[in-house]
């Protein structure tokens, strides 16, 4: 089936949303037999690898692992490999789907540069090197770590039974958070007097999480709707400003939550001020009628992950 038309009666008009796969950057530096797989693994767009990567270190750095800066790279490894992972079984699934969507359709499962079999043993490769990753973690994290697969590999299938796959991408995305800040403080202290602390900073980046994939799925609506997938900017419809705004106003109470824990002190929240007026300029400026808008919205949360995670650097240094 060809890739969708936008307009009445399938009438042919430009989609304005990015393409997904592109050939730039580091992928365009590779040998050509290597681009559809890196691609597949979304090299090209090393954006989801710090999304995932950012609530890792914050909780790494809230329960006090600053000095941990080897930890702090197996942790970003980890979440590229992983990240890769998802983003090709996602595609696994999504094959068909993918091909109905104009933005999609250039996957490379989806228009066949990667045959089936060998996209599997490429997301098996990725997961080796993540089980590299997971072997340089304490135990107890490596228990957290582990118990996120199920969640993983279920991600897929809600856009096709939820209004709010975004939800459940936001518990898989903060996953990272228990596993840092498990890895700095062990079992007993995270799950005593810490127990509020990580999960005031789960919720944070879980509501975070929603909201900038909301902005995401702005470009795609109409396709979806035509096909028949959900999300979370369908189920808003007109409110997606408004809505994000407040899963965003929820995400900052979570982590000031976090931060008021962490050393009860007003003073400590003003850590929280820069995260808070970058996430101010995206809803602000967000405009859903530019699917470009959107997307530099969404890609600007790499920057607004630091500023959270940097915050908690900064509370979790002075006890």
């Amino acid at each position: 089936m060809p890739p969708l038309k936008h307009g009445a009666m399938n009438e042919t008009v430009p989609h304005s949303a990015t393409p997904d796969s592109e050939h730039r950057g580091l992928v365009a530096l590779m040998p050509a037999a290597w681009r559809p797989y890196a691609l597949l693994a979304r090299f090209d767009r090393p954006i989801g690898w710090w999304l995932l990567f950012w609530p890792c270190v914050a909780g790494l750095w809230a329960a006090g692992g600053a000095a941990r800066w080897d930890m702090a790279l197996w942790l970003l490894l980890g979440a590229v490999a992983m990240r890769g992972a998802g983003c090709v079984y996602n595609d696994i699934l999504d094959r068909d789907l993918d091909r109905q969507v104009a933005r999609t359709a250039s996957r490379p499962l989806a228009s066949g540069q990667v045959s089936l079999k060998k996209a599997w043993a490429w997301l098996l490769a990725l997961c080796l090197i993540g089980l590299v990753v997971l072997l340089q973690l304490r135990w107890q994290a490596q228990l957290v770590a582990i118990a996120s697969l199920l969640p993983v590999a279920l991600y897929p299938l809600m856009k096709r039974i939820t209004w709010w796959p975004q939800a459940w991408l936001g518990l898989v995305f903060s996953w990272g958070a228990p596993v840092g800040f498990i890895q700095a403080s062990g079992w007993v202290e995270a799950g005593g007097a810490s127990l509020p602390t990580l999960a005031a900073l789960y919720a944070g980046c879980i509501f975070w999480v929603i909201g900038y994939d909301t902005i995401y799925a702005v470009q795609d609506m109409e396709d979806d709707a035509l096909v028949g997938v959900r999300s979370s900017a369908l189920a808003l419809k007109g409110r997606i400003v408004p809505g994000v705004a407040l899963l965003y106003a929820l995400a900052l109470a979570g982590w000031a939550g976090a931060i008021w824990l962490i050393r009860p002190d007003w003073v400590a929240l003003l850590a929280l001020l820069p995260a808070s007026f970058h996430l101010g300029w995206q809803v602000v400026s967000l405009d859903t009628a530019d699917g470009a808008n959107a997307l530099a919205r969404f890609r600007s949360n790499r920057l607004a992950g630091m500023l959270m995670a940097l915050a908690f650097l900064t509370v979790g240094t002075v006890r």
